[in-house]
Formats: structure tokens, C-alpha cells, sequence
């Protein structure tokens, strides 16, 4: 099953204080970090939702997310829209959760083979969240969310199509740079 990555990058950082998908972790940009993850999982295209004028490496589909004051909903549609035609599953990712496990995409893509269902979600702590993977039956479920709301919401109130898969504990965000120090602390 080809799955494309959609990456949603495109945040204006404002409790960071900087663009945090140019913080550097482990040597790379966060954002660097995240495209090495969706790529050593497999995912083909990956797609990368972000600011005007943040640069991305040349093997990456860029979208440009010119508002995104609009929130994080607007990023989704923007990503999902670019998958092309002939990929029928996108795993949704986020910039800022540099540390998912190649592990975890593996484990969603292999419940999305299995199921019948159209959507497959991270479940850890009683919450589903990122990564998600939707296939194209589901992209329209980004159509019911606005501002800087993710897909989380919709698919609590859609359950019925959702195969959750349990990964333990959620990658955490990185919104300050103390969310970063922590991170790499533990990496130490």
C-alpha cells in the first residue's frame, strides 16, 4: 500500500519564539527530523505543509500554508489536497513531534491494511492523536474542522471509523524551546 506523509509544519511558533521546525535536534532541523522519519518509514510522497519562505529539502512536496494564522485546519486541507490522485492513504504527521517512532507509523500502516475502517489513530493515555493515517474516504473529515483544531475532535465524535492502534504514549510536541531541552535530555 503506498501512503503518502503530509507533515503539517506550517505553525508561526509564537510560544517558541523562533520557527521551531528550524530548532535543531540531534544535528538536523526539527522539521529535517520529522521528513527522515516519514521517509524511513516508507511514505511516499511526503508532503510538507509550511510557511511562506521556510525551505525544505529537494525530494519534498512543498505546500505553502500563505495563512496560517488560520490554524492548523487549514494546513490539513492544504496537505491533504495535495496528494495526488493515484495515493489513496495519507499519514498525517506534525512538524513538532520530532521523536514518533518509525515503529509506530509501521504498527498504523499495518492495522490500515487489516481494517475496514478509513481512518487509523494513535491511542495511548485514553486519547487518540497524531499520527493519523486517513484514507481517501476520510479526507473530507478535514472539511469539518476549524482554526487551529486538529482531527482529533472529529474523530472522537466519528469513532465507528476509526481502528486505533495502542503505541504506548503519544509523541510529545515541542512548543518552547523547554519542550526541546527536555527532549534532549532524554536523548543524552
Amino acid at each position: 500500500m503506498q501512503a503518502a506523509a503530509v507533515i503539517l509544519a506550517a505553525g508561526s511558533s509564537t510560544r517558541f519564539g523562533s520557527p521551531k521546525q528550524l530548532a535543531r535536534i540531534g544535528g538536523v532541523t526539527m522539521l529535517e527530523r520529522v521528513i527522515g522519519i516519514a521517509g524511513d518509514a516508507g511514505l511516499d510522497p511526503i508532503i510538507a505543509v509550511v510557511p511562506p519562505g521556510l525551505g525544505v529539502p529537494d525530494h519534498v512536496v512543498v505546500v505553502v500554508n500563505g495563512k496560517p494564522a488560520d490554524g492548523l485546519s487549514r494546513s490539513l486541507r492544504l496537505g491533504l489536497q495535495a496528494v495526488s490522485a493515484d495515493v489513496e492513504t495519507a499519514v498525517i504527521l506534525l512538524g513538532d513531534q520530532p521523536t514518533v517512532a518509525v515503529d509506530t507509523l509501521g504498527a498504523l500502516l499495518a492495522e490500515a491494511s487489516s481494517t475496514d475502517r478509513p481512518v487509523v489513530a494513535a491511542h495511548a493515555d485514553g486519547h487518540i492523536g497524531p499520527p493519523v493515517v486517513l484514507t481517501r474516504a476520510a479526507f473530507g473529515l478535514a472539511d469539518q474542522v476549524t482554526g487551529d483544531e486538529g482531527l482529533r475532535g472529529v474523530l472522537e465524535r466519528h469513532s465507528d471509523l476509526v481502528a486505533m492502534v495502542e503505541v504506548g504514549a503519544h509523541a510529545p510536541d515541542v512548543d518552547t524551546p523547554s519542550d526541546l531541552d527536555a527532549l534532549a535530555e532524554k536523548r543524552a
